[in-house]
């Protein structure tokens, strides 16, 4: 097992481990304690556990080397679950925002003290959790760890969310303030639209790598650069950097001299090369076509 793959294996199983931990206490606290926040931020730690299974089945099948039936790689399965833990956010949103509407239509009871207290541990172990997945994710460029880290980031605002409007419920039945007490199913909606809007992105960042995107403009004018920085090339007639899951893919045209030999067109070509996954250790391949360049012609 490579040691990026046995990385990512640690940070899912710690997702898993603290989720479970954290969704039967929201969920049953939340449950028992009147606070549809709570539990609504427990559902959403639920899915974050089915997330984390999802990923760790997924982690070795991204880390296997290109062969010949996969020329270039298997990077994009982790976009692919990238995409099903969006689905599966975007779903658990809904079912929130009806649990929510709900509750404003039938009678209910204040929530208790404790559900409060469960929702700020939640926050505080879920800001760590996040900070230290994303940097994890950040340093070996891991669609994978970073779908867990984003999972995480979902449930911060989540929980202190969970925690301002069990607050906000509490202080309705202690001043006798009619609306504040609907302050615990306003913030089940607001968990729910948070969730809704992480989903939303890990689907746009999804579909973005799966229908084959270029790179960001900045990285694309750096490699532009690079290349420039050669005076055997005389002119980028087009480049093209697409990800492929935790790795980019690059295809060149470059013009040389007409007269140059294919000898000499092939040393430049594995000098860019170089040059680029030097520099890129995120680069996997690149695929350089050569172009004669006339002076006359321009």
């Amino acid at each position: 097992m490579g040691a990026r793959e046995s990385l990512a294996k640690k940070i899912a199983w710690i997702s898993v481990v603290s989720n479970i931990i954290l969704t039967l206490g929201k969920m049953i606290i939340g449950w028992y304690g009147n606070s549809d926040a709570v539990f609504a931020d427990g559902i959403h730690s639920a899915a974050d556990v089915v997330a984390s299974v999802i990923v760790l089945s997924v982690i070795k099948i991204a880390n296997k080397p290109a062969d010949e039936e996969h020329p270039y790689g298997h990077g994009k399965a982790e976009v692919i679950v990238s995409g099903v833990v969006g689905i599966l956010l975007f779903l658990v949103s809904i079912y929130v925002i009806y649990e929510g509407i709900v509750g404003f239509i039938h009678p209910f009871e204040s929530p208790t003290m404790l559900t409060m207290w469960v929702a700020l541990f939640s926050y505080v172990s879920k800001v760590i959790l996040y900070r230290s997945s994303l940097r994890v994710a950040r340093q070996h460029n891991s669609k994978a760890i970073e779908a867990i880290a984003f999972d995480h980031k979902a449930d911060i605002a989540a929980s202190m969310a969970a925690a301002i409007g069990v607050l906000l419920s509490l202080a309705g039945e202690r001043f006798d303030i009619g609306f504040l007490l609907y302050g615990d199913k306003v913030a089940s909606i607001f968990v729910a639209y948070l969730i809704f809007k992480i989903a939303k992105e890990m689907l746009t960042e999804a579909f973005d790598i799966l229908l084959e995107r270029n790179i960001n403009h900045e990285t694309l004018q750096e490699y532009i650069t690079i290349i420039n920085k050669f005076p055997e090339v005389r002119r980028l007639d087009r480049i093209r950097a697409r990800e492929h899951g935790h790795y980019v893919l690059v295809d060149l045209r470059i013009s040389i001299d007409h007269f140059k030999t294919i000898k000499e067109g092939h040393d430049l070509a594995k000098a860019i090369k170089e040059k680029l996954m030097d520099e890129y250790d995120n680069i996997e391949e690149v695929l350089i076509h050569l172009n004669p360049y006339f002076p006359e012609n321009e």
